[in-house]
Formats: C-alpha cells, sequence, structure tokens
C-alpha cells in the first residue's frame, strides 16, 4: 500500500487522491472501508474536504512524508469520535514539490478542481509565501504549518493562518536569554538561503542584543547545496557559538563537514533541531555532536516527564522512544514539526465546530471563528503543550524545547514559558474584508 519512501502509492491500491486518506490507519496506509465509523446525524452527511498541500518531493520530502503520517493519525482519531459537526473529513492529497510556482496551482487545484472545504498541511516557507496570494483570491481558508514569521507579520491575507507551530521570531526571542546566559556572547550564524532562513537573519541579532550578546557573522548556504567545506572559514576565530540551522536533503552532510572542519577543538553549538529532522543523531561522523544543544518544538526522544497526551500521541502517530518509526529504527521521524498537523487540524476542528461550518460558503464564518479562538489546553487535542493564539495576526504561541545530545539521545534541559515568545502585533488582518 505504501512505496519504498512511506507514502500512500495509490497505483497500487486503486484509490484516488480524493480517497487516499479517508479513514486511514495511523501510520500503515491502509484505507478503511467506508461507513467504519457511525457518524451523528448532521444536516449533510458529506465528508468535510480537506486539501493538504504535502511536500512529496523536492527538498521538503522528509517533511511530507512525516506530515502525512500524522496527518492520517489525527483524521483517523477525528473520524472514529465522529468526524466534525457530525460529518466525516476525507483529506485530498497533492504534491507541491517543495516549490512557490507549483504550491500556488496546488492551491488552485484544490478550490477549482477538488473544492476542498480547506487547503492545509504546507510547511516550507518560500511555498506558503507563493502560495498564500492564491488562497486569498479564492477565499480558500489556508491553515500552514510553517514555522516562518510570514503569517504572523501580516503580510499575507486574511485568509492564511497558523494556529498550530509557533513561529520563528517567537522561538528566537523565547531562547536567546538561555543562549547568552549558556552557550556564548560571540555568535555566528548560519542559515538556510531563503525565506526561512531570512527570519533567522533577521531576528536573532535583536534578540540576542537585548541579552548582552551579539552575531558577528551571517553566512547564507543555498538549501539545494551538497557541499558545505567551503563556507567553514568565513566563521571568525574568535566564535564562541555557532547557531546553526539547515534544511534540505544535505543536512547530515552539512553537520559531518562541520565536525570534521573542527575536530574536537570547537566552539559551542546550538542548532535548530531542523539540521537533523528525519536523521539519526547517532550516524556515523557525528560523535562530535555531544554536549551540543538543539531547538526542538516536540521532543525526538520521549522524556521522563512526558505528559499522558504526549505519550498517546507518540502511540498514534507510531513513533517510538527514540522518535523513529515503530518497528524501522532507521525512519528516524520530523517530531519537533510534524505534531503541528496534528494540533492544526484540531484547530480547524474546533473553528469549524464554533462556526456551525456547513460548506464553502461558510468560510467567512470559518475564518472569523478561528480569529475568535485565544487559548488551546494541554491535552489529547494539543500534546506538544498550551497555546495562546492571537486573532489579529493568526498566529499562535507556545512552549519550545532547548535539549542536549549526551548518551546518543536528546535530553530536553530548559523549556520556556508561553509569555517568553510574546511580542507586539505588526498588523491586524481582522481590518481586511473577507
Amino acid at each position: 500500500m505504501t512505496d519504498k519512501n512511506g507514502f500512500f502509492d495509490l497505483s497500487k491500491t486503486g484509490l484516488t487522491r480524493r480517497t487516499a486518506l479517508k479513514g486511514l490507519a495511523a501510520g500503515a496506509g491502509l484505507a478503511v472501508a467506508p461507513g467504519f465509523v457511525r457518524y451523528s446525524q448532521a444536516q449533510s452527511s458529506a465528508p468535510i474536504k480537506i486539501g493538504f498541500q504535502s511536500h512529496r518531493t523536492g527538498i521538503g520530502a522528509a517533511y511530507g512524508r512525516w506530515y502525512e503520517k500524522t496527518t492520517a493519525a489525527a483524521v483517523k482519531a477525528i473520524n472514529e469520535a465522529g468526524g466534525i459537526n457530525g460529518r466525516p473529513v476525507e483529506v485530498i492529497i497533492e504534491d507541491d514539490g517543495t516549490d512557490p510556482g507549483r504550491g500556488a496551482e496546488v492551491v488552485g487545484k484544490f478550490a477549482t478542481q477538488h473544492k476542498t472545504d480547506i487547503v492545509y498541511g504546507t510547511l516550507f516557507s518560500h511555498v506558503v509565501i507563493g502560495s498564500a496570494p492564491a488562497a486569498g483570491e479564492a477565499k480558500m481558508p489556508y491553515f500552514v504549518v510553517s514555522e516562518g514569521h510570514h503569517v504572523a507579520s501580516t503580510k499575507l491575507n486574511r485568509y492564511v493562518f497558523q494556529p498550530g507551530i509557533t513561529d520563528v521570531k517567537s522561538q528566537i526571542q523565547s531562547m536567546a536569554p538561555w543562549i547568552a546566559t549558556n552557550a556564548g556572547k560571540k555568535v555566528t550564524q548560519i542559515f538556510p538561503d531563503f525565506a526561512f532562513g531570512y527570519d533567522h537573519r533577521d531576528y536573532l541579532p535583536p534578540a540576542l542584543k537585548a541579552q548582552g550578546a551579539e552575531v558577528i557573522a551571517q553566512i547564507a548556504i543555498p538549501p539545494t547545496e551538497s557541499s558545505f567545506t567551503k563556507y567553514f572559514p568565513q566563521i571568525p576565530a574568535e566564535t564562541e557559538v555557532i547557531y546553526h540551522v539547515m534544511v534540505g536533503p544535505a543536512v547530515l552532510t552539512f553537520v559531518k563537514e562541520l565536525g570534521e572542519f573542527y575536530g574536537s577543538n570547537r566552539p559551542q553549538l546550538f542548532g535548530f533541531i531542523d539540521s537533523l529532522e528525519a536523521t539519526d543523531i547517532n550516524s556515523p561522523g557525528l560523535e562530535f555532536l555531544d554536549g551540543s544543544h538543539f531547538w526542538e518544538g516536540s521532543p525526538r526522544y520521549a522524556q521522563p516527564d512526558d505528559s499522558a497526551a504526549q505519550k498517546a500521541y507518540r502511540a498514534a502517530v507510531g513513533i517510538d522512544d527514540n522518535g523513529a518509526a515503530v518497528g524501522d529504527p532507521k525512519d528516524v521521524s520530523t517530531a519537533a514539526h510534524m505534531f503541528g498537523c496534528w494540533e492544526t487540524l484540531y484547530v480547524v476542528k474546533k473553528a469549524m465546530e464554533d462556526a456551525g461550518y456547513k460548506g464553502p460558503e461558510d468560510r467567512a464564518k470559518l475564518v472569523e471563528a478561528t480569529e475568535a479562538l485565544t487559548e488551546f489546553a494541554e491535552g489529547p487535542e494539543h500534546p506538544q503543550g498550551p497555546k495562546t493564539f492571537n486573532g489579529k495576526i493568526h498566529q499562535c504561541f507556545g512552549i519550545q524545547n532547548i535539549s542536549k545530545v549526551e548518551g546518543g539521545r536528546l535530553n530536553v534541559v530548559h523549556k520556556t514559558k508561553i509569555e517568553d515568545g510574546l511580542y507586539e502585533p505588526e498588523g491586524d488582518y481582522t481590518t481586511q474584508p473577507l
């Protein structure tokens, strides 16, 4: 039922894209026959159709695969509990190739061909930015799981939301005090040369300056780069901390070559786990990471203080205590990000129920109902932790985890508070017409 990459192989199942995820068993890629859930009486028995803009190919493919698994698990849980407003949820997948032009085409296809109720699931920032105008033109609610600051900047449009994962500006602001106090004062940044990386470039310097530290060099690397050694001589000798965040298919090469460049005599390392998402930290050549620290949204490794909700979520999406697929230790998840899919779908459910959503004619009501949300309690629907939501900027705020590499695993050593990441809104989407 799945291909070698873990995606749903439609050619071998006889399923269409329209039904590929309807009632999927979590992590197994198995379609369950219609009617397996007894839904409550609703004015319409037609499914709620969610267009999933997936990074099945391109530089985001590792994320796309785990975003699909998490989405399948969340949809299964929602459908088993009666769906949304008594209607089953159906997910329609289209591959955007992690490409902004193709992303806009996919959003248009969802609006005109599939006629979905919403579009959801986009991660890479440049794809979100390239797709958002199409969502606005189609008046299509667009719920992204992206992490970039582009939504909260209020530079997109009223139909774009990021309610299930925090943004880079908030993440950096939350962690800057810990970095300055525990890692060092003179920081060199290494970041990907596209929109997501520019958020790090723009927001780390002022956040560190406020803590008495400084960024002394910034090194941008194309996310499609395959060799990195040529960039490392640009790191100033007085660097006390290397702050690194890298994405793309060559992240393991990036980290290995950084270790080979420094050997045992390296500065402190503080990285976003993006540099190692879907990568085993015990891979040969990564021994030098021991003692370094990483940001994680949701921890990859099970922690001693995991809540019952966190344990249930991990079981539902099919990851073991090491953050790999159950039964396949080599298939490492994108745990730090993919929880946002689960939580976003439950936000959509809540907003649709609050709006009394019946169909596309109620999209404006759905936008207003989402804007009216203010907080999400930690629990089965939000296992990563509690969050607040600012309806003016369409962005949630939550806790961040700082984890240390020790003993071949990542152990959380610091959790920020929600208030650590709050900032003044830069605009107000609710003033825009629907």
